[in-house]
C-alpha cells in the first residue's frame, strides 16, 4: 500500500507540470510523433523531451505503447463478451484458461455474481462452442455477441481538461 501511495504522489506531481500535460496531449493525439516533433511543439530540446517521457514512464503515468490492429483485418469479424460465474475453487483455473486462449483479448475480474468478463474474437460462430465448453468445466457462462461499439476505447481526460 505504501508503494501505491508513493506512486500516486509521484504521478500527481508529474501531472501538475503543464509541459508534461501538453506532452501527454500530443502523444495521445499522435503516439508516433518523433522526439524532434514533440520538442518543436512544446518548445524544448529533444533530449529534454526524452527525459520527460522517461520520467512519465517510470512514474507510471505512461504504461506502455500498443499497436491496435482491427480484429476483422486479421480474420476475426465476430466479437463476444462472456460473463463467467466460477464454481467454488475454480477462479485460478479460469484465469489460466483465459490467459492461454489466444482468441481472448481481455479478461477482467468483476464484482457481482459473475466473477469475470472476457472479450473474445471469432473467425466464425462455429468457434464459439469449443471455447465456451472449456470454460463450462469450471463455471457457468453467459455470452453476448457484440453488434457495434458506439463508444470505442478512448483516453480519459487529463487533469486540466474538463469532464464531458
Amino acid at each position: 500500500m505504501k508503494e501505491f501511495n508513493a506512486l500516486k504522489l509521484q504521478c500527481s506531481d508529474l501531472l501538475r507540470d503543464p509541459r508534461n500535460l501538453e506532452l501527454l496531449r500530443l502523444l495521445r493525439a499522435d503516439p508516433r510523433m518523433s522526439l524532434s516533433g514533440l520538442a518543436r511543439r512544446i518548445g524544448m530540446s529533444a533530449p529534454a523531451v526524452r527525459e520527460r517521457i522517461a520520467r512519465l514512464e517510470e512514474g507510471g503515468v505512461i504504461r506502455g505503447y500498443r499497436l491496435e490492429i482491427d480484429p476483422r483485418a486479421l480474420g476475426f469479424p465476430i466479437a463476444a463478451m462472456v460473463r463467467i460465474r466460477p464454481m467454488p475453487g475454480k477462479l485460478p483455473k479460469i484465469i489460466e484458461l483465459a490467459r492461454s486462449t489466444r482468441e481472448i483479448s481481455e479478461c477482467h475480474r468483476i464484482t457481482g455474481e459473475d466473477c469475470f468478463i472476457i472479450k473474445l474474437h471469432l473467425r466464425s460462430l462455429d468457434e464459439l462452442d469449443p471455447i465456451l465448453d472449456q470454460f463450462l468445466a469450471f463455471g457457468q457462462t453467459t455470452t453476448s455477441l457484440l453488434q457495434s461499439s458506439p463508444v470505442p476505447p478512448r483516453a480519459l481526460p487529463l487533469p486540466d481538461e474538463p469532464p464531458a
